[in-house]
Formats: C-alpha cells, structure tokens, sequence
C-alpha cells in the first residue's frame, strides 16, 4: 500500500504570500527593505538563519536575529488563520485516498499550531497521523522525517513537499520525494535534484501513486 507523507508550509498550505509579508515585517523591525516573492524564492534555504544571511548579502547579528526570530513567528501565527489551502490540496489528497493510499502530514512548523491549522481546514480525518516540530528551530527535517516514518512503523512511503529540504531529507532516509514547484524554489533550482518535478498537488499525487 502506497503511504504519502505531504509537507505542510508551501504544499498543502498556501502560504507564500503571507511567509513574504511576515519576513518583511521581520525585515522592517531591523531596519533593511522589503522584498517580493520571487526575492524570497532565489534565496530560501535552512536554516533559517542563512536565508536571511543570504537575503542581506551579510551576517545577521545574534541581536537582529532574535527580533527577526520573534517578529516573524508572531506575525505568522495571527496570520495563519488566513492561510488558504492550495487551490487542489482537497483534489490530491481525496485522490490518494480514493487509491486505497494513506497519508500523513509532516511539518518543521510548531506542533500544536499545525495540528490546529490541519483540523480546521478538515483535513484530520484524511491523516494517519500529523507531525509538526516539538524540538527546537535548529532541528531538521530529515531527523523528524526519520521519526516520523518510525512512528508509521511501515514501508512504501513516498514525501510531497515544496522544499529542497524535503528532497534531500527523503533522500538522506532512502525514501521517493516528489517536488511541487508552486512553494519555496524557483522550477530551475528544482530541477538541479535527482527528484520527479510536479506543477500541481494532482500531478503530485498521480506521481506518487505511480500513475
């Protein structure tokens, strides 16, 4: 039986948009201009941190670091009850399960705030279980991959995410990840990753299923 592990933050959630104006916010809170999206997609990495070491073309000190830390999550959490889901989130993921497939959320977003955001849009049901981060912001995704996929306790699983990260966290573990470009990178950074590319959540899903 095929198991989809579907990253959260610029996969199922459409969140680019709002992730672009809380780092503006964290952004102005130091004193440094605002950016677009396509700013955002040319320099996102993890950590976090080098993002913005790369964004600003300099080394965040530790003090504008803790602002730009504080101010964005505290933005992004009264903004995340704004947060659509992707325009065919709903299709791929009624589409997995018409397959016969399971599925399951894994996120480097805070637990309790993802598990919250998933259940409102409906979406519990549909999941064997929702792993959001417990740890730290220094921790990765390839080591709550690796807890996730013992928590599942089987084989077959295949990862959707938006992320490099997500790519070479499935990788490091031996696991299929399929690449939405709709999130975090531009299609040609994507395309430097031994990983099929998907244009849609649908195109995700079919890939993972092996359609």
């Amino acid at each position: 039986m095929r198991h989809v592990i579907w990253d959260w933050n610029g996969t199922l959630a459409d969140d680019l948009p709002t992730v672009v104006r809380c780092v503006n916010l964290s952004l102005a809170a130091i004193g440094e201009n605002p950016i677009v999206a396509d700013d955002y997609r040319d320099h996102y990495t993890r950590p976090v941190r080098r993002f913005y070491d790369d964004l600003l073309g300099r080394a965040v000190a530790d003090s504008e670091w803790a602002t730009i830390d504080y101010v964005f999550h505290a933005e992004y959490a009264k903004a995340a009850v704004q947060v659509p889901l992707a325009s065919d989130a709903r299709r791929a993921i009624d589409m997995v399960a018409a397959a016969g497939g399971t599925q399951s959320i894994l996120s480097m977003w805070w637990h309790d705030d993802l598990a919250a955001e998933v259940s409102r849009h409906g979406l519990a049901e549909f999941m064997v279980r929702v792993d959001g981060n417990t740890k730290d912001a220094g921790e990765t995704k390839e080591r709550l991959l690796e807890i996730h996929l013992q928590a599942l306790g089987g084989n077959g699983a295949v990862m959707i995410g938006d992320a490099i990260d997500d790519a070479l966290a499935a990788q490091s573990i031996g696991i299929g990840c399929v690449v939405y470009d709709g999130g975090s990178h531009h299609r040609v950074e994507l395309e430097k990753l031994d990983a099929p590319i998907a244009s849609s959540l649908v195109e995700a899903a079919a890939i993972a299923l092996g359609e």
